[in-house]
């Protein structure tokens, strides 16, 4: 059974660092595009970043040269924000994604940066 946890949220001041990993498990092993979006109350669910299998990364204009995401294993992705700021202050969750159609999204981490 496939599996996308998200770990590492919690509560921080402004500009402060959180480190959030994104682990699969079962089938999701095998989807190597990860991407991590955020959301909050009332609002859509934006787009923060994404690693693929070659290793090509983007972000988000409002996270470039704060957020920085990598893949530490073969299971496990994780984001690194530094200098953060209120307004990242959501839920965040990771997608695995299989075949550019195969979803697989975790249940989302709270953060909260506080001024």
């Amino acid at each position: 059974q496939a599996q996308v946890v998200e770990s590492g949220g919690g509560s921080v001041q402004a500009g402060g660092s959180l480190r959030l990993s994104c682990t699969a498990s079962g089938d999701a092993v095998h989807c190597y595009d990860v991407s991590w979006y955020r959301q909050v109350p009332g609002k859509e669910r934006e787009f923060v970043s994404s690693i693929d299998s070659a290793g090509s990364t983007t972000y988000a204009d409002s996270v470039k040269g704060r957020f920085t995401i990598s893949q530490d294993n073969a299971k496990t992705v994780s984001l690194e924000m530094d200098s953060l700021k209120p307004e990242d202050t959501a839920v965040y969750y990771c997608r695995r994604q299989c075949d550019g159609w195969l979803n697989y999204w975790g249940q989302g981490t709270q953060v909260t940066v506080s001024s």
